[in-house]
C-alpha cells in the first residue's frame, strides 16, 4: 500500500524552470549568428521576419478566438520569438537585441509561472484526493477486521459453549440415579437421548 519514494535528480527538477531563458538565450543567439553571416540592415530579412511574426500573431488570435488556449499561446510565443530574432538579427550593435531579449525573458517567466501555479494546484488536489481515498480504504479495512475478528469470537465462544454443554449433559447423565424420565414428569424440556452403557 506505500508507494515507494522517488527522489529526483535537482538537475531535472530545476530543469523546467530554467526552460524560458535556454529558450529566449538561443534565439538570441541564433539570432546574432544570422546577424553576423549578413542580416545586418537586409530589408528583406527584417519584413520577412515580420511578415511571419504578425502571422504568427494572427493564428494566435484566431486560435485564441476559438478556444484552443494551449495553441493560441502557442502561436503568441512563436510570434514574439520571430520578432526578437528578427530585431536581433537586424540590429548593429548589442545593446537592443539584449533589451529585448531580458524584456522576452521576463513575460515568459511570467507566463510560465502562471501555468506552474495551476500545475502544482492539480497536483496538489490529485494528492490530497489520492489522501482521502486512501484513508477512506484503511477505515473500510479496519472496520472489516473488528467485524471478522468478531465473527471468529462468537464463532469460537459457541463452540466452546456447545462443547462444555455437551460435556455437561454426558458428565450428568454419567450420574448414578440420574433418571430423565422424572425430569420430564416435572415440566423440565426433554433431554436428547443419550446411549450411555455402564458396565457393572
Amino acid at each position: 500500500m506505500n508507494e515507494p519514494i522517488i527522489a529526483r535528480h535537482w538537475l531535472v527538477a530545476a530543469a523546467p524552470k530554467a526552460a524560458p531563458a535556454i529558450a529566449t538565450t538561443t534565439v538570441l543567439a541564433l539570432a546574432r549568428i544570422w546577424n553576423a553571416n549578413g542580416a545586418e540592415h537586409s530589408v528583406g530579412n527584417a519584413a520577412l521576419m515580420t511578415v511571419l511574426a504578425a502571422g504568427a500573431a494572427a493564428g494566435g488570435a484566431s486560435l485564441a478566438r476559438a478556444g484552443e488556449p494551449v495553441l493560441a499561446a502557442t502561436g503568441y510565443a512563436v510570434s514574439g520569438s520571430l520578432a526578437l530574432a528578427g530585431v536581433a538579427a537586424y540590429s548593429h550593435g548589442l545593446s537592443l537585441p539584449l533589451l529585448l531579449w531580458a524584456l522576452a525573458t521576463v513575460l515568459a517567466y511570467c507566463f510560465a509561472a502562471r501555468h506552474w501555479r495551476q500545475d502544482r494546484r492539480g497536483t496538489l488536489d490529485h494528492e490530497r484526493h489520492v489522501s482521502e481515498r486512501r484513508e477512506e480504504h484503511a477505515h473500510i479495512e479496519r472496520v472489516e477486521t473488528i467485524r471478522a475478528t468478531t465473527q471468529i469470537e462468537v464463532a469460537r465462544t459457541g463452540a466452546a459453549y456447545a462443547e462444555q454443554l455437551a460435556q455437561a449433559l454426558v458428565t450428568r447423565a454419567a450420574l448414578p440415579g440420574f433418571d430423565p424420565t422424572a425430569l420430564e414428569r416435572s415440566g423440565l424440556p426433554a433431554l436428547p437421548s443419550l446411549d450411555i452403557t455402564k458396565e457393572h
